[in-house]
């Protein structure tokens, strides 16, 4: 499969779950532009989610950006590792920097050399930047169109999106042993701290179990 195929079928799936975001952030009360700009400048999945969900729960500004940059930190460590390969300078590197996401660090990785790579990850990030952000905006306008976004149930979405995130990565009795425990702390801490906190403490119990393994 060339890898051209290889990114557009990646970014076309991954993009399409961009009408989730669009659709939790107007049931978590944000305007329709907030959430498209959410995904055209913050442009990660996982942080997105991460922001609504805690302002949402009642959180601070100040934790949901927290809580955001904790997800994010990975982005940080592809481009460490994408650097010596794309080689950029200038403005390039910040529109590079834009579009390091999981998939196309992921499809980038998977071509045999380093041209391909190149390629992968252009047109991966590229098209995951315009179908997320297209299906951001479809899915924010279809969530204001039917009113009460809760009558519909579209308030759960934004768990229901973590859990669709983090269930393909269970792959092993460590991570499980990681969703147990971070299960019950953060059941423990939900009741006794603002909202945020738990998620923030989840993210630091992950990194300390990591450090030791």
């Amino acid at each position: 499969m060339s890898v051209k195929r290889d990114s557009f079928s990646v970014s076309i799936t991954v993009g399409a779950y961009g009408s989730a975001f669009g659709a939790s952030a107007v049931a978590a009360d944000f305007s329709v532009l907030q959430a498209c700009l959410l995904s055209l400048l913050l442009f990660s999945g996982a942080s997105q989610f991460a922001v609504v969900g805690v302002i949402a729960a009642g959180g601070t500004p100040l934790n949901a950006i927290a809580t955001s940059t904790l997800l994010g930190t990975r982005n940080g460590l592809y481009g460490l590792r994408l650097a010596p390969l794309l080689k950029l300078r200038g403005w390039k590197r910040v529109v590079a920097a834009q579009i390091t996401i999981d998939e196309s660090i992921g499809v980038a990785l998977a071509q045999k050399d380093e041209a391909q790579m190149r390629k992968g990850f252009w047109y991966t990030g590229f098209g995951v930047f315009f179908f997320w952000n297209l299906f951001t905006l479809a899915g924010a306008l279809g969530a204001q169109a039917i009113g009460d976004p809760s009558a519909w149930g579209l308030d759960a979405a934004v768990p229901a999106a973590f859990l669709g995130l983090l269930w393909p990565r269970l792959s092993d009795r460590k991570s499980w042993v990681l969703a147990g425990f971070a299960i019950l702390l953060a059941l423990t801490l939900t009741p006794n701290v603002p909202a945020g906190i738990p998620i923030i403490s989840c993210t630091a119990l992950a990194i300390i179990i990591g450090w030791r393994k």
